[in-house]
């Protein structure tokens, strides 16, 4: 089975009118003001799946600031999930600071989702107030066993939309603040992976820290791959296209060109994936 887990969908008001939503949410404009960055529903993404051979996808929206919009957005995702179990899987997504997270971070996970993600701080990045300002979040996840999906990327290397200044001091001490949680870090957590080579204490840091692959194609070599598993093994990495920015079909391509073997790559691309949906659906 293939799960992709790191996907983006929108109900249709959204898609059509992208731009009424700038004013009040700069971040979003920031991602999505030019046409070519895609906005996709459902259905779309459905259409995506068949055609790269993608089981199932876990999908979420966007950390909308407005409450309303969070609310619609998260309605979606909850009406999508209903409607397609077996190829869906739902994230609750809110700007994580807001005074309506913790509210929404329980509706959400009693309303049939799964987790929460992906959370970002486009603007600030994960100055240390950012990372307080999650306590509530990570609280009733942490109750809930639920996983939380965050957003972080390199701290060096070329600018686009979305890089946010976050630092890998930063996302080391967020990690450490909520080791209980289950986390998954996007875009392969900035690179902090590569510290795990460091004798002391950042292992057990990232022992219930899980790496995406989303945006791969754009940000690493394919060697990336190899050397990840070789440094916190297979078991700790999720297949996420960050559909629709890239089909999943590039990222098999580069598992393919970086040399691993079949185990690995269907641990990655399914497997674990599985294994921890399964953990989820077994929560009390």
């Amino acid at each position: 089975m293939i799960i992709d887990f790191h996907t983006h969908i929108f109900p249709s008001e959204i898609r059509r009118s992208r731009e009424n939503f700038f004013p009040s949410e700069p971040a979003f404009e920031l991602l999505y003001r030019s046409s070519k960055s895609r906005l996709v529903g459902a259905g779309q993404l459905l259409e995506a799946m068949d055609e790269n051979g993608v089981d199932k996808s876990v999908v979420f929206g966007f950390p909308w600031k407005n409450p309303e919009t969070v609310k619609r957005n998260n309605d979606y995702i909850m009406e999508v999930v209903a409607r397609y179990p077996d190829r869906f899987v739902g994230l609750g997504c809110f700007e994580p600071s807001g005074s309506h997270a913790a509210e929404e971070t329980d509706r959400c996970l009693n309303g049939g989702l799964s987790g929460i993600g992906e959370l970002a701080f486009y603007e600030t990045g994960l100055e240390p107030e950012a990372i307080n300002r999650m306590e509530p979040v990570m609280e009733i996840c942490r109750q809930h066993h639920a996983p939380v999906l965050i957003h972080t990327n390199e701290p060096v290397g070329h600018r686009y939309p979305g890089k946010t200044p976050n630092t890998l001091a930063q996302i080391y001490d967020l990690v450490g603040q909520f080791s209980e949680n289950t986390i998954i870090l996007a875009h392969w957590g900035g690179g902090i992976f590569f510290f795990s080579l460091l004798k002391k204490e950042v292992r057990q840091k990232l022992k219930n820290v899980f790496f995406d692959t989303a945006a791969s194609p754009y940000l690493y070599d394919p060697a990336v791959y190899k050397t990840a598993v070789e440094l916190v093994g297979a078991e700790k990495i999720l297949f996420g296209s960050d559909y629709p920015l890239l089909a999943p079909q590039r990222y098999f391509k580069e598992m393919d060109a970086a040399g691993l073997s079949q185990d690995d790559k269907k641990a990655i691309c399914g497997g674990n994936s599985a294994a921890l949906l399964r953990q989820i659906s077994d929560r009390p």
